[in-house]
């Protein structure tokens, strides 16, 4: 899954694809490093983040999928909201999939849009709002805690009658979680299969990298290969999905680390 921000604020490309033509040009070169899935937004999702008004979100988000869906009719687009309103836009702009960082609790219409829709939806795990989810995050059991909330949105949403096979899960790695909670995460990944549902993961480039390396300045250009490295382990940990930057090098750790670990 390749990131396409049409954000001025994203914490590693804000501001490089508010240009339609950027946005374009930028999707068929995912395309062509080997995305299968495109993730556009229009709200950056960055710790301390403000919300952005609904009107704003479509104006950022809406355009960009149209040019994209129609150079690309075959390729999978996901958006990133929480707002319904939003999402039925998308959706009926050519959108496949919700990617919903509040898994469907922000906006209490989202999962009408999603039934009424026949679309895929991503349930992420976060702690709080972006504005506040890394002041103090607090967990007694933080893979209990999550994959507890991850069980009870995914049967909330098929209880509300959404197809369970529409479904993935994402446990919001750095959101809401300090760095020991992350690492619990990666390393107890293969529990999240209980709930047998696709396993969407996205570690790029983001805080917990930095501070693994005890480099708290790290640009973002040498966070690139860090991000390979939790790839290959998610991989092996069970993830299906993985919402990167940077597509090529990862694709290409994930192919080794299947052709080595799994008989085909």
């Amino acid at each position: 899954m390749g990131v396409l921000n049409t954000t001025p604020d994203s914490f590693s490309d804000g501001g490089k694809y508010l240009n339609q033509d950027a946005a374009l040009q930028h999707a068929s070169e995912m395309i062509n490093e080997g995305a299968a899935i495109l993730d556009i937004g229009g709200e950056s999702s960055r710790p301390g983040a403000d919300p952005v008004p609904l009107e704003e979100e479509i104006r950022r988000v809406i355009p960009t999928l149209r040019i994209i869906r129609s150079a690309f009719p075959e390729i999978i687009l996901s958006v990133d909201t929480t707002k319904s309103a939003t999402a039925r836009e998308a959706l009926l702009a050519g959108a496949d999939i919700i990617n919903d960082i509040s898994a469907a609790t922000a906006d209490p219409e989202m999962a009408a849009v999603l039934k009424e829709s026949g679309a895929g939806i991503i349930l992420m795990h976060m702690q709080g709002t972006p504005k506040t989810m890394q002041i103090n995050p607090t967990y007694s059991d933080v893979v209990a805690e999550v994959f507890e909330y991850l069980k009870q949105r995914t049967e909330a949403l098929v209880d509300e009658g959404i197809d369970p096979q529409r479904i993935a899960i994402d446990p919001g790695y750095c959101f809401g979680k300090l760095l020991a909670h992350n690492l619990s995460l990666v390393r107890n990944l293969k529990k999240f299969k209980e709930i047998r549902r696709p396993i969407v993961v996205g570690v790029s480039k983001k805080s917990m990298i930095p501070q693994l390396l005890s480099q708290p300045r790290l640009p973002m250009k040498d966070r690139i290969w860090p991000t390979v490295a939790f790839t290959s382990i998610l991989r092996e940990e069970g993830a299906h999905v993985f919402r990167v930057h940077e597509v090529k090098p990862n694709v290409d750790a994930l192919r080794m680390t299947e052709a080595i670990l799994f008989d085909e």
